[in-house]
């Protein structure tokens, strides 16, 4: 009966389209949720949590940061893994981590000092050459991940070291075991909120520098996939792969004996994870926005929720990744190489009943590519392009896109068929329901667009799809998680592999560059820049931010100290734990 319900939702949205969007539309209230549970109980000493990884997927299971790609991935070394930096609640680093960081005057040079008591989980002491590591590998030549960002690229030294014209990274200096250096070619605030601190166990997966194994061995290693060690609060114990991993508590952690014995994280399909929570067979659970309510109504579960640091979008194909010069390449021949038709596109989408019907009001129309979480640099005053079919006809009809043929579909100005290929992900009830919608907003602004492969793609071949720059793909949807640093260049950047559209201008290196740039340290400066930044992609239109979410997470009341309120220290997964 669910999937009917929605059905028939979106067939009420439809009717509703040929309405004049002249109409008054209905305000959306943003609710507010608690963000800690009420459980204040002290947790069983032997006590045992379940996590549900909620997907129809199994989870990819490369647990090493350099190169993983997969949310779930990151969410299982949340618990064995950490940085040696702790963040604050403004996403800048702090001394109350496992390391302590002093920052040189010219704001160029940073010290790490591991603190004593730091161990891995075999025993070995982490070490400073454990973080150089993790820069060798990242900007090792054949590194073929997705992290080889600003903050690692501006090392000094990295360059010569990434194109193989050098064997060592000239600005890092390791003086002993629990100090290491790191110099930048540019002083830039994204040290203090983007500065990598995770390293990477040396002696355990083996070293990629010395020839013991390539950089494919590493990446597929049982020392990563199977048996992979940190220095968190939990050690893995056994990994099913794909569907479960158990934990048990590391008595030897650096900051005092973690509140669980163990912790079982179990990929549980979205189909049931109601039913698992009302049973108690797991005890944490992101909650799929379409089935909050039901979630709600369980008298055995508490609902936390926050703003996400996250949001979803539409992207246009315009170019190619030369893997050659590491960069992209626009093509001007791209089907949506036209700016006025990517601004109608956004002009066509109807995101707010989207957020509205869809996801119960959940989430809601995104405007700019800086989510409001960042919110001194998310610009308040920028509204995107909100919903208008009447701007978006205008505008492809300026562009000389005209129905000619008289079928209800544009031609493009040369009067051939205009056909645009839209990759979608399958997930969930309302994967399908939003992607025929979206394909129906579309249409009814005269643009044919039709499923890749005439159906939705599973999270491996979507990406497969869309990072090969498969020419079967014009359009897809997708979303980002941002992280801690505002800075974007790390997606949108002409060097990110990230940035899937392939969009390149001038003006936004100048822009990306301008924002992560010695005198961005004036945050009234950096919050221009960024403000000219959000409006240069409003205008470019490389892709449509169309929904701003919430994070949603049932919570069993046993469940002790469970935060997700970023100024407590309930936040931590160490803390966690269970009553009776």
């Amino acid at each position: 009966m669910r999937k009917q319900w929605i059905i028939l939702v979106v067939g009420l949205l439809l009717a509703g389209c040929s309405e004049s969007h002249s109409q008054a539309r209905v305000e959306m209230e943003l609710p507010i949720f608690p963000v800690e549970v009420s459980n204040t109980s002290l947790p069983l000493e032997d006590g045992e949590m379940t996590v549900a990884l909620v997907s129809s997927d199994p989870f990819e299971g490369t647990l090493s940061r350099p190169f993983y790609s997969g949310s779930f991935d990151a969410e299982i070394m949340t618990w064995f893994d950490e940085s040696l930096l702790s963040i604050n609640s403004d996403f800048e680093i702090t001394n109350e981590g496992a390391a302590t960081y002093e920052l040189s005057e010219d704001k160029r040079t940073i010290t790490l000092r591991i603190k004593e008591g730091v161990y891995w989980h075999d025993g070995e002491p982490v070490k400073a050459s454990d973080l150089l590591y993790a820069y060798e590998l990242l900007g090792h030549p054949e590194y073929a991940g997705e992290r080889y960002t600003f903050t690692i690229e501006n090392i000094v030294g990295m360059d010569a070291y990434h194109a193989g014209r050098a064997k060592e990274i000239s600005g890092i200096s390791v003086p002993d075991e629990r100090t290491i250096r790191v110099t930048f070619k540019e002083a830039t605030p994204s040290i203090l909120t983007g500065f990598w601190s995770v390293p990477v166990p040396r002696h355990h997966v083996g070293d990629v520098t010395k020839g013991e194994l390539t950089m494919r061995d590493l990446e597929a290693s049982d020392k990563i996939r199977v048996t992979p060690i940190g220095f968190g609060p939990y050690i893995i114990v056994k990994i099913v792969p794909g569907e479960s991993v158990l934990l048990e508590r590391n008595e030897n952690y650096w900051r005092g004996r973690p509140q669980l014995q163990s912790v079982v994280l179990k990929t549980v399909n979205e189909s049931i994870i109601v039913e698992s929570l009302k049973k108690g067979d797991v005890d944490l659970a992101r909650v799929p926005v379409d089935q909050y309510e039901s979630v709600g109504r369980l008298s055995n579960i508490e609902l936390l929720g926050d703003l996400d640091m996250a949001y979803s979008y539409i992207g246009f194909k315009l170019g190619t990744w030369d893997d050659k010069k590491k960069e992209n390449r626009m093509n001007p021949n791209a089907k949506l190489a036209t700016k006025l038709v990517r601004q109608a596109m956004w002009y066509a989408l109807d995101n707010e009943s989207v957020g509205m019907y869809l996801y119960h009001g959940l989430r809601f129309p995104a405007t700019t590519l800086i989510v409001p979480v960042f919110d001194s640099y998310h610009d308040v005053g920028n509204q995107g392009r909100p919903y208008d079919p009447i701007k978006a006809n205008a505008l492809l009809d300026e562009a000389g896109y005209i129905d000619v043929t008289g079928d209800g579909y544009r031609e493009d100005p040369n009067g051939k068929p205009f056909i645009l290929r839209f990759a979608s992900m399958a997930g969930g009830d309302v994967a399908e329901p939003i992607a025929k919608y979206y394909i129906q907003n579309w249409a009814d602004v005269g643009l044919q667009v039709e499923l890749t492969d005439g159906r939705l793609h599973d999270f491996h071949s979507f990406y497969e799809l869309v990072k090969s720059d498969d020419p079967k793909v014009d359009i897809f949807q997708g979303a980002w998680g941002t992280g801690s640093d505002p800075d974007p260049s790390g997606l949108y950047g002409r060097q990110a592999l990230f940035n899937y559209s392939r969009y390149t201008s001038k003006l936004n290196d100048q822009l990306l560059k301008a924002g992560t740039s010695e005198k961005a340290f004036d945050a009234e400066y950096r919050r221009a820049i960024y403000k000219d930044w959000q409006a240069l992609m409003v205008e470019d239109v490389p892709l449509v931010p169309t929904l701003y979410r919430y994070e949603l997470l049932g919570v069993n009341k046993r469940v002790v100290n469970y935060s997700i309120d970023s100024k407590s220290e309930n936040r931590h997964v160490w803390r966690w734990g269970v009553s009776e």
